[in-house]
């Protein structure tokens, strides 16, 4: 390997040290019985090593094709990276989805559990649980002090939900972990008692949001134009055109929209309104199933089945990644996810679902698509691939390097590309593909408008609230007019959006991006394009800034 892929593989091992927690999250062993440092010297420590190997980065030649691309992705990631911290986004991260807190307590569904030293892995997690956050608790008030605090209203609701996660009629987090665990003797008992701690713990940083922070937060949510720009950047890896982006988001909705109707027709008779349709499809039996565990089932079923007959036709799936796990996820928050294999492939990838509280009957027409997305020829065969390619791509481009708007963005076209492929020939499973569609185009318009202050145009194609400036209220309204969540998940829906600025355009815009390189490609190649070698091409690249992707895809 050259210059370029050993600077990249020297930061893996420092990165690891330095953020233990990022490390278990990426397969990397070695690292499970340390929680990462979210002291303010902490998060000072990740920034500086982010700046040094961008140094080392700019004073090496790439000596090749692949540590040119290798180099870019890494910059640009990099860069990125420094700027947030430099804008005070990064230690003062707080909101439903994304914090300090919310990394310390998901990383123990990922850790190994089984045998004693498993064990007492988590014991030693779970121990340092109380020091960390206390630790995080000076880092926030610190953070305050320079300006840079989050929304009051987000503070609120994270600390809602360390009393959930607390709470023995609800989550209950830390003795759930503790009882699923095999442990005896002396090992129990320090398994229990730090349990017991670690849940004290988190119910008293819930208090700490609530008493100490929230006062200090921000009343308005919006992050304004420049804050907003940094973020975006960061998640797509590219830089937009912002305004442009919300309009185009308005006719993408539009377009989305009027296709629904059309296969309402298809499913409801002529003039059926896509609700209509909707109900048609709830009513059906053969379009449901009961119970999260059958649900779980019904989605391993649909995962393995496209993996079988994707494989060797439409994609090159390397051995290793021919294997997913569908998995119920301890908390109840309704969020879907996917976590990638371990480095060495023991631990698979895994689709996650955060089944919320009292939901047991599951409608299979809208989640083909969501197993597509998260699965294969979504996330799974992406990350997977990449970090099959052991020989090709360096440590960092396989266990460290993401961009949403890559990866989420690859995830929304591999849904589109499973109609084009057939597997959403039935009307139902393609409506629910559309009303996915239709919902990440919303939340563009949602996200960009209310970030960065925006009016709804006046001559929008809905005639919602011509000329109004957006607000959280409006943006809800806008959300219910056009998606069809339960009200509970279409409220942290919008929590999310209102916290995490840039991340959920990320989808929608990532996926234009996306069809967008596609097209330049098959434009460059004329009736020499072959999608599969596309695919491959693209994917072979690794995770990337869309910048650098369509830099690479330029040179191929």
């Amino acid at each position: 390997m050259g210059d370029i892929d050993d600077i990249a593989n020297r930061y893996v091992d420092e990165w690891a040290e330095l953020d233990p927690v990022g490390a278990t999250y990426c397969g990397l062993a070695g690292h499970d019985d340390r929680l990462t440092d979210l002291s303010r010297d902490g998060f000072a420590a990740r920034a500086a090593h982010a700046r040094d190997t961008l140094a080392a980065l700019a004073a090496a030649t790439p000596a090749t094709e692949a540590e040119r691309v290798a180099a870019d992705a890494m910059t640009e990631r990099l860069t990125v990276e420094t700027l947030q911290f430099d804008a005070g986004q990064t230690a003062s991260q707080m909101n439903v989805i994304s914090s300090g807190l919310h990394h310390s307590l998901s990383v123990f569904d990922l850790m190994p559990t089984q045998g004693e030293e498993a064990v007492a892995h988590v014991v030693a997690r779970l121990r340092q649980l109380p020091a960390t956050l206390a630790a995080f608790q000076s880092t926030l008030l610190a953070e305050a002090a320079d300006g840079h605090v989050a929304a009051r209203q987000q503070i609120l609701e994270v600390a809602q939900q360390c009393a959930t996660w607390t709470d023995p009629s609800a989550d209950d987090v830390f003795p759930r972990l503790a009882r699923r665990l095999t442990a005896a003797g002396a090992l129990r008992a320090e398994l229990d008692s730090a349990a017991a701690d670690a849940t004290s713990a988190t119910a008293a940083f819930g208090r700490f949001l609530r008493e100490e922070l929230a006062p200090r937060g921000r009343a308005d949510q919006a992050w304004g134009r420049e804050a907003y720009g940094i973020a975006s950047q960061y998640f797509l890896g590219a830089r937009i055109d912002l305004d442009e982006t919300y309009a185009w988001g308005f006719a993408e909705l539009a377009r989305i929209e009027a296709e629904m109707r059309v296969v309402a027709a298809e499913l409801a008779g002529p003039g059926a309104s896509v609700d209509e349709a909707v109900a048609v499809l709830d009513a059906d039996p053969a379009r449901t199933v009961e119970g999260k565990e059958a649900f779980r089932d019904w989605m391993q079923t649909v995962a393995d089945k496209a993996v079988s007959e994707l494989a060797g036709t439409h994609f090159d799936i390397p051995e290793q990644v021919r294997r997913i796990e569908c998995c119920l996820a301890p908390t109840s928050d309704g969020a879907i996810y996917y976590t990638g294999p371990s480095e060495d492939f023991s631990r698979p990838g895994r689709m996650w679902w955060a089944v919320p509280q009292g939901v047991t009957t599951f409608s299979t027409w809208r989640e083909v698509t969501t197993v597509y997305h998260e699965g294969v020829p979504g996330h799974h065969l992406q990350i997977g691939q990449t970090a099959a390619r052991a020989g090709a791509l360096n440590r960092w481009q396989r266990k460290l390097a993401w961009c949403s708007g890559h990866g989420e963005g690859w995830a929304l076209y591999a849904e589109r590309l499973m109609e084009e492929l057939g597997y959403l020939a039935d009307p139902g499973d393609r409506l629910g593909m559309l009303d996915g569609q239709a919902f990440r185009a919303a939340r563009v318009i949602v996200d960009i408008g209310v970030h960065l202050g925006l009016r709804v145009p006046a001559d929008n194609p809905f005639g919602f609230a011509p000329g109004q400036r957006w607000t959280p209220e409006l943006a809800w309204r806008f959300l219910r007019a056009h998606c069809r969540l339960a009200d509970e998940n279409l409220r942290f829906e919008l929590n999310r959006y209102l916290g995490w600025a840039g991340q959920a355009p990320a989808y929608k815009v990532g996926e234009r991006i996306w069809l967008a390189a596609r097209d330049e490609v098959r434009a460059r190649k004329g009736a020499d394009f072959d999608l599969r070698t596309f695919h491959r091409q693209a994917l072979d690249l690794g995770s990337l800034g869309l910048d650098p992707m369509r830099r690479a895809m330029a040179r191929l």
